[in-house]
Order: C-alpha cells, then sequence, then structure tokens
C-alpha cells in the first residue's frame, strides 16, 4: 500500500463503496469488494482515485451480455455517477484516455438499445418528478407511478409491481422515501435507486444503506447507467 494517510482513506471511502456496489448490484458484494480493494497496493495517485483503481482492479471480469461491455460500465460508472473527467477514468483503469473516450462513447450508445423496466418514481416535488419522469423515460423505461408521500408509493408498488424505484429521501409532508422503500421491500423484492443532495449521508457504515445512489443534481448519463446496473446489475455476475 502507498503512504495514504488513514484519514484520508476514511474521507474517499464513501465514494469507493457507491462504485462498488453500483458495480456488482449489491450492497454485501460491493462491500467485500471494497475489503479486498483495501488489501491491495494502492497506486501512487489521489486516495479517491486510488481506492477507485483498485476496486476495479479487485473486480472479477465476466461476460457483458447485453448492453455496454464490463469495461464500458466502468466508465460509465466512473464518468457519470462518480462524476470524473474522462482523464481521470483513464488513469484509473490504466487507459489511453483516447481508448477510454472510444469506449465511454460506445458504452453511452448502448445503453441505448437495453431492455426496458416499469419504474416507480417517489418525489413530492411536482416539477422534480416530472423532469424525473422525463429522463426516465429517455432510458427507455416506462414510468407505471409518481408518488409524493409514503403511503401513496407503497399502494401503487403494491398496484403496479414495478421493476424498479427511483426515490428521493426527503418528501416533505409525506415523509421519507427510506421508510416507503423499506415498507415496499417487505413485500417484493425490486431495486431501488435513491436520488439525494448528501450521498455520504447513506454510506455512514450505520443500519441498513442503499446499493445505488445518485447524487443531485445529476446528469441524464448518471441516471441512465444507475438504472441499468439496478435492474441488470442484480441479476449478472459483477463486471
Amino acid at each position: 500500500m502507498n503512504a495514504i494517510h488513514p484519514s484520508e482513506l476514511l474521507r474517499a471511502l464513501p465514494y469507493a463503496r457507491r462504485y462498488a456496489r453500483a458495480l456488482t448490484g449489491a450492497r454485501e458484494s460491493g462491500d467485500a469488494l471494497v475489503a479486498s480493494a483495501l488489501s491491495m497496493s494502492l497506486p501512487d495517485v489521489t486516495p479517491r482515485l486510488a481506492l477507485y483503481a483498485a476496486v476495479a482492479k479487485a473486480a472479477p471480469a465476466s461476460a457483458p451480455g447485453a448492453g455496454p461491455s464490463a469495461l464500458q460500465r466502468h466508465l460509465l460508472l466512473l464518468t457519470a455517477l462518480e462524476d470524473l473527467p474522462i482523464e481521470d477514468a483513464a488513469a484509473v483503469l490504466d487507459l489511453d484516455p483516447a481508448e477510454a473516450l472510444r469506449e465511454l462513447n460506445a458504452g453511452r450508445a448502448a445503453l441505448r438499445v437495453t431492455a426496458a423496466t416499469d419504474v416507480l418514481v417517489i418525489e413530492d416535488e411536482p416539477i422534480i418528478a416530472l423532469d424525473l419522469r422525463r429522463l426516465v423515460e429517455a432510458c427507455g423505461h416506462r414510468v407505471v407511478g409518481i408518488a409524493a408521500s409514503e403511503a401513496e408509493a407503497v399502494r401503487i408498488a403494491t398496484a403496479k409491481q414495478p421493476g424498479l424505484i427511483l426515490a428521493d429521501i426527503n418528501l416533505g409532508r409525506g415523509g421519507d422515501g427510506s421508510h416507503a422503500v423499506a415498507r415496499i421491500q417487505q413485500a417484493m423484492a425490486v431495486p431501488v435507486i435513491f436520488v439525494t443532495a448528501y450521498p455520504e449521508r447513506l454510506l455512514t457504515a450505520e443500519g441498513v444503506e442503499p446499493t445505488f445512489i445518485i447524487s443531485k443534481p445529476f446528469e441524464p448519463l448518471a441516471l441512465a447507467i444507475a438504472t441499468f446496473q439496478a435492474v441488470n446489475g442484480s441479476t449478472r455476475p459483477p463486471v
């Protein structure tokens, strides 16, 4: 391991955990991947990039199946979900920047031909909810309902049986999005993406943590790759 101070690694750890969970499609396997990465020798770059690089190196290879290849998924997650410049993503994956850009563009194109699913949006702000609907539908999915409260979310989920939930945490007077998700998941197994302005608050190693988190504000591509991984990642071998 290089000379990165433990306190610096701790500050970078939530981002590595989010990346690893999105790669594998599950909390447990993602956290196990981070544990493996922490036992490796880290490259001599910033702590956050070093952890990303170790996670990518520790991730087992798999057949890509439909959609982006394994390498393209890494690049999509690093640039869209983790908000890295393409040069930093290329450094994490030990690629030439030009090659990384070609693979990233190919991955973006592959996202547009993936299978669709039914999505429940849990969001109490009407304008944001409509924007999320537009983005979800642009990704090729179908929005089967928009819920502004815990009770409405549970009711729609029970009736529509969505294949994916996109949820805000703070629903104002309507309650808590994480509570709504917990109630829904007691009755059905469904992947969830949380949308929040404070992702680090959901990765504290305390209580039950989400697998997929998108930071507000986010780019459409971040939602596209997160929905792909949420729907496909949890039912396939890790990339």
